[in-house]
């Protein structure tokens, strides 16, 4: 790919530039909040960037989702908001399965909604006993023909609480299957979640005897997996433009703080120490930015095919995140430390990055798998 955006994604950086600029007076406040903040939600859904997460077919800019456009989109929304940043990449994360294993009736009910904003989505995956390892899901599916339910507690949701439908990963005989559950459904009961060091619009769901047909199914049954591998294909690199975001933001507010503050007869930046540590953050920020483009163009083109690119891209941009802001706290010393600050409040926001869609340890073993294939040609 070439080494600078096509103009379509460079507007699509300004939209969301402008939209996160809108949003920066509420952002704190947002940021700090375990419901939706409805200013962020009324300008998110006024500046269109929902169209980004459907398919064209169903009100959507792009033909297919495009995780490029997302990708970029992401990392101005994140920059500014990690509340408006959820906010954004959830519709599409929660709806993907309806995108590429849904029938036309549901596709046509949910995805014009999903786009205005009318209805929030959610995906119901991780359990109490069932986070990386999600072959061990315990929520089942019972019940034959027509008449099905579905059983088991799903935990850690976001948009728990606030979905007007989740698409739920569940057991269904030997394999796994994934369903479009409506929140309404009789059985589904919404369990306050512990809130995270980031607030974040969650909760737990208890599925007792939701009742369920063949029509609610995404996908082949015991071929859900298909349908989750779709959806972390085209978002899992999604994360590392997040992260971009989010570490942009906190080497700019280290290099404001250290190039105004004197020490010792000059600005902190010409201190040695610190200025080694602002290089290294925007040397290995530009490192991962690359990375992170070529991945979600990869994703554009072959999101199965790339999948290995796109976690070593939410791997090495989580990871530099972290890094980024860790040193941005230390060069900024006591100011680093102030609660509430945009620097405390990026470096607690950092943290659950490297765990969500994908744990660093778990996106290694993946990796390394892809990497032993391709070169002994999938021979052990």
């Amino acid at each position: 790919m070439p080494f600078s955006l096509e103009p379509q994604y460079v507007e699509i950086q300004r939209e969301a530039g402008a939209l996160a600029a809108s949003v920066e007076p509420c952002a704190a406040e947002a940021d700090a909040m375990s419901t939706i903040h409805p200013e962020v939600r009324e300008l998110l859904a006024a500046s269109g960037l929902w169209e980004l997460t459907v398919p064209a077919a169903y009100g959507g800019r792009f033909e297919g989702v495009d995780p490029l456009a997302v990708c970029v989109a992401r990392e101005a929304l994140m920059a500014t908001s990690s509340h408006l940043d959820s906010l954004f990449a959830l519709q599409g994360i929660g709806s993907y399965g309806i995108s590429v294993a849904g029938s036309e009736e549901q596709r046509s009910h949910w995805l014009p909604k999903v786009v205005a904003g009318e209805a929030l989505a959610g995906l119901a995956l991780t359990e109490p006993d069932a986070g990386s390892d999600l072959r061990s899901v315990s929520t089942e599916l019972s019940g034959s023909g027509e008449d099905l339910w579905l059983n088991g507690e799903k935990a850690f949701i976001s948009n728990g609480g606030v979905a007007a439908f989740y698409t739920v990963f569940v057991r269904e005989g030997e394999g796994h299957s994934v369903f479009l559950v409506p929140a309404d459904r009789p059985g589904m009961r919404i369990v306050e979640a512990p809130e995270l060091i980031a607030p974040h619009v969650l909760s737990d769901l208890t599925l007792d005897e939701v009742p369920v047909t063949p029509a609610d199914r995404l996908g082949e049954p015991g071929k859900g997996f298909d349908v989750l591998l779709a959806t972390l294909s085209v978002f899992r690199v999604s994360v590392a433009g997040a992260s971009l975001g989010l570490a942009q933001a906190a080497l700019e507010e280290a290099t404001v703080h250290t190039a105004k503050r004197e020490q010792f007869g000059r600005p902190l930046a010409r201190l040695g120490a610190v200025a080694e540590r602002l290089a290294d953050s925007w040397t290995e920020l530009e490192a991962a930015r690359l990375l992170t483009y070529r991945a979600a163009e990869l994703a554009r083109t072959d999101p199965a095919g790339s999948l290995p690119q796109s976690s070593m891209a939410k791997l090495f941009a989580s990871e530099t995140a972290g890094r980024v802001v860790d040193r941005a706290v230390q060069v900024m010393g006591r100011f680093g430390l102030i609660a509430d600050a945009k620097i405390e409040r990026l470096y607690r926001q950092a943290r659950p990055m490297r765990i969500y869609e994908g744990a660093s340890e778990v996106l290694r073993l993946g990796i390394s798998r892809a990497l032993v294939e391709q070169v002994l040609g999938g021979t052990d």
